[in-house]
């Protein structure tokens, strides 16, 4: 979105935190496309006696989290230097930084709504953590409906996200675009894939991610292994807890941690799978493994995110006996493999390309100017 403002002309300030110092390093890569760039290093210590000191309160903890003091005065000293056409917010927990603003038009994309999130892990915890879920939940949901009506415009990126906004009736407006994909980097491998292989992409110390894997491995893993005793499960991304490395001793799973580049392991898997139970909005890494032309088989919950049709471009299951009657589908039929690889990458393409997002973001900061322009004359 970034590379896209800079390219069509506009002056861009990046504002945004870290926390940590990897993560402050990788993100320097945005500052050719900046005009200024703001970056504070936050530690997730400090930030969690921030979330600790609301919870009995009636703002959500969340924000606190995601809050730093710096950053608001670095901010607040912009918007007295500079005269800014546009403000544009990525996520609720940004929002707080700019709520009290009126003189400028803002546009606010929550790409999924947070509250939900929240209201499902309570799902999938034990009392009484569920109701500490379930309580932050509530104060974010009330959150977002009072952030709604302090900006001009407020997105989503799917379609079940923008009913959940709309659901607040506040009336403020509201818009539409999709996650892209970068569909010549993730790209088909040359080379040819493990016949009975599975892979999983997600940053592990995220708990849907978490949650879903040691399901998976509980339920589908064993059963899949009885049929085919050379199955192997990849395991890939970030962080992961002591529970995922456990995984890493039983016979044909692999953890491997931080990677560098995600891309030769999924290309050498005969499919790929995203079972979360807790997702909102659009997970990259179904069309990531898509646009490699490696077959996704996804969760219900899940697949909602991602606009493909289930059957045709990815496959979608509930129970483990459906993860497993797919994936043996995969292994055992290589045309059927050959047809989904083919299609998912096309879906891919077409509907969730850049270009395309991109036109529907020019069109959401248009509607926005317009709505501000009006309120004001």
């Amino acid at each position: 979105m970034v590379k896209h403002l800079h390219e069509a002309g506009h002056n861009v300030t990046v504002a945004s935190l870290a926390r940590s110092r990897q993560e402050a390093d990788a993100c320097h890569g945005i500052k050719d496309y900046c005009k200024d760039y703001i970056l504070c290093e936050v530690r997730n210590l400090f930030q969690a006696v921030r979330m600790g000191l609301r919870l009995l309160t009636s703002e959500p903890s969340s924000l606190g989290f995601f809050y730093s003091s710096k950053l608001q005065s670095e901010i607040n000293q912009l918007l007295v230097e500079k005269n800014f056409d546009l403000i544009v917010v990525f996520s609720s927990t940004a929002a707080q930084y700019v709520d009290h603003v009126t003189d400028i038009p803002k546009f606010l994309d929550f790409c999924d709504m947070d509250s939900q999130k929240w209201l499902a892990f309570s799902k999938f915890k034990k009392w009484p953590v569920s109701m500490g879920y379930h309580l932050e939940g509530r104060k974010l949901e009330q959150e977002e409906k009072q952030l709604c009506q302090q900006f001009d415009l407020c997105s989503c990126a799917t379609d079940f996200e923008v009913d959940t906004l709309e659901g607040y009736g506040t009336g403020v407006a509201s818009g539409l675009f999709p996650n892209g994909v970068d569909f010549e980097f993730f790209a088909p491998g040359e080379g040819g894939y493990k016949r009975h292989s599975i892979s999983f992409v997600g940053r592990m110390d995220y708990y849907p991610n978490e949650e879903c894997v040691l399901a998976f491995c509980d339920n589908v893993f064993p059963r899949l292994l009885e049929k085919y005793p050379d199955l192997t499960f990849t395991i890939i991304g970030a962080c992961p807890p002591a529970s995922i490395l456990a995984l890493d001793n039983l016979a044909g799973i692999t953890v491997t941690g931080t990677v560098d580049d995600i891309r030769p392991y999924v290309q050498k898997s005969a499919v790929m799978v995203t079972p979360l139970e807790i997702a909102r909005g659009t997970q990259n890494k179904i069309l990531e493994g898509m646009a490699m032309g490696v077959p996704v088989i996804s969760s219900r919950t899940a697949a909602r995110g991602v606009d493909a049709v289930v059957g045709e471009h990815i496959l979608a299951a509930t129970t483990a006996q459906e993860y497993v009657n797919h994936i043996s589908k995969i292994f055992d039929d290589e045309a059927e493999r050959d047809r989904l690889a083919l299609a998912g990458r096309e879906r891919v393409t077409t509907h969730h390309n850049w270009p395309r997002a991109m036109k529907l973001f020019n069109m959401a900061i248009e509607r926005c100017l317009t709505i501000a322009h009006n309120k004001a004359t």
